[in-house]
């Protein structure tokens, strides 16, 4: 037994459970991080608002598949982390979300920053407790982290009472939860999914969020590459299998283009795996291949049949699935439509040639195409994107304009698309894998809001290059009001705009603003130069306000008829 303090005691527990960083704000030095001071493994890393904390955890635990720690001081600073823990929730990113509330001497009298914290947190975590023993907070730490990542993953909240996080008590060694718990398919309903597959002509599997969680991509590259099934992807399941992948067909729902649309909708056989095709990826749950059977694959039994009625339903971990179905194929003698394979590879070269040819642009403000492909060409293989979701930025998710060549190379927001996530997420992206170059596409919206941590990536040695589409507004709200009331709109835009390239120099950055077009591939190279050389760049480029892709478009109007 060894004799500390309750919050000594969680700083041993997660050095024991290999968590990524700790991500946030330091409150009173006694808790929780004057015990950081002496740990050997746990890096502290000061953000410049308890949000971007959070969001660089998501970022973290995106691309490395272990939960990192948010923390929050009292009242306003766990406030502060609702918005990337909520965030977090939608995207199952597992999280180990940390704070302090008031001391059980006072509580309930009006203590200095007393509020309803767990109030806050119950409705967005997996788990929301609060440690009512010093001596318990082995047991509280082992629950959060099991809870955190297995099953369908997520974010957890612990507080400490700040009496009981200084208080001593005994403590054993540290023993390590169960972590990364996953459920495998039941054989009866992998046959019946196999069956389907067998009797249908054009199969076709979407991957979300939960397969890339699963580390499904193994899985699923042998299963497409002997079964020659096509896959497209949600936006969080981009990077299952990186899109250099001849079978790799783009996204669905809002983010597709035409070819993509096209494959979606003449399937006889859709295959759903760790998705809920939400309204954004469903079309407003409209976008349903005619006369399809579906098969529906997720870890969370809340969400099968919560949408679209599948004929056959299977709670299981994603690669676990995918592994059964390809067994199950092979022993059923499946034998790949080679007709179908090769054209769908030959439509797909099209797609992509259709797409370098339509980015082209002789004069500014740019199409937001022309730039994605432009990054694309200078970054090229081993670049992890990271992105907002506004009007202009978009266009990183248009596949082919932007291909993800590799997997694990994307980091999305999840359905709520807090702004700002990129912004800070690209920082923990690159501090996550050093080895990787880093890129955020970013509307100068969301960049204002998450502008105040340059500072950090030029602290924290983290060269990223954010590209920020300027033009001017928020885009998104600017295109909707326009379009729907008669070209009228208010309080959209900046005025007078921000110098975003002023504040990349103020915070130590380096900044350039494109005022020709033949300067951005230019740009673009000096940018991947100087991150190799451990500079932070910020690229400032004028867009088109009503460049958008005619899918786009069509979803919309669709959208507003349902």
């Amino acid at each position: 037994m060894t004799r500390m303090t309750g919050w000594q005691a969680i700083v041993r527990g997660l050095e024991a459970e290999d968590v990524g960083p700790v991500f946030g704000l330091p409150g009173s030095p006694g808790q929780f991080y004057d015990q950081l001071y002496d740990s050997e493994t746990l890096r502290s890393v000061l953000v410049r608002h308890e949000t971007s904390g959070v969001f660089m955890a998501m970022a973290w635990a995106r691309l490395t598949n272990r939960p990192a720690v948010a923390f929050g001081s009292p009242g306003p600073g766990v406030a502060n982390l609702v918005p990337g823990v909520l965030e977090a929730f939608s995207g199952c990113t597992p999280m180990i979300v940390l704070g302090v509330r008031a001391s059980t001497q006072t509580e309930g009298m009006g203590a200095f920053q007393e509020t309803d914290q767990l109030g806050m947190m119950k409705p967005i975590t997996k788990w929301a407790a609060t440690i009512e023993r010093t001596d318990r907070a082995q047991w509280y730490l082992r629950r959060a982290v099991s809870l955190a990542t297995s099953g369908q993953p997520g974010p957890v909240y612990l507080e400490f009472p700040a009496d009981l996080g200084t208080a001593e008590a005994d403590f054993p060694d540290y023993e390590l939860a169960p972590r990364d718990v996953r459920p495998a398919p039941d054989p009866e309903a992998i046959g019946r999914a196999a069956d389907l597959v067998m009797s249908a002509q054009r199969p076709l599997i979407v991957c979300g969020g939960g397969a890339v969680l699963a580390g499904a991509g193994p899985a699923l590259t042998a299963l497409i590459d002997r079964h020659g099934i096509p896959f497209q992807t949600t936006p969080a399941g981009r990077g299952v299998v990186g899109e250099s992948h001849p079978l790799a067909c783009g996204l669905v729902g809002l983010y597709r283009t035409t070819f993509p649309r096209q494959l979606y909708e003449e399937s006889d056989l859709l295959i759903t795996v760790g998705s809920r095709m939400e309204e954004f990826q469903s079309g407003a749950f409209s976008f349903f291949p005619d006369g399809a059977r579906f098969v529906q694959i997720d870890i969370e039994p809340f969400e099968l049949g919560r949408n679209w009625l599948p004929d056959v339903a299977i709670q299981s971990d994603a690669r676990l699935a995918l592994e059964a179905l390809d067994a199950a194929l092979v022993e059923r003698g499946y034998v790949a439509d080679a007709a179908r394979v090769v054209s769908v590879q030959e439509r797909r070269a099209a797609a992509i040639e259709d797409a370098i040819t339509d980015a082209r642009a002789e004069a500014l403000p740019l199409p937001g195409r022309a730039i994605v492909r432009a990054i694309n060409e200078a970054f090229g293989v081993n670049t992890i994107m990271v992105k907002e979701n506004g009007g202009a930025d978009l266009w990183s998710y248009f596949w082919p304009y932007y291909q993800s060549f590799d997997a694990n190379s994307v980091v999305p927001p999840a359905e709520q698309t807090a702004m700002g996530l990129g912004v800070c997420g690209a920082i923990a992206a690159k501090m996550a894998r050093p080895d990787a170059q880093v890129v955020c596409t970013t509307g100068d919206g969301a960049f204002q809001m998450a502008m105040h941590e340059l500072p950090t990536a030029v602290q924290e040695r983290a060269p990223v290059t954010w590209v920020v589409l300027n033009d001017g507004a928020f885009g998104w709200p600017r295109w909707g009001q326009t379009h729907s009331h008669d070209g009228r709109y208010i309080a959209t835009e900046f005025d007078p705009p921000v110098d975003v390239v002023a504040v990349a120099h103020a915070s130590g950055c380096e900044g350039w603003r494109v005022s020709q077009p033949e300067e951005l591939a230019e740009l673009l190279t000096r940018a991947r130069q100087a991150n190799a050389e451990g500079k932070p760049v910020v690229i400032d480029v004028p867009v088109d306000q009503e460049d958008k892709h005619e899918e786009f478009l069509a979803f919309h109007h669709v959208r507003r008829k349902g």
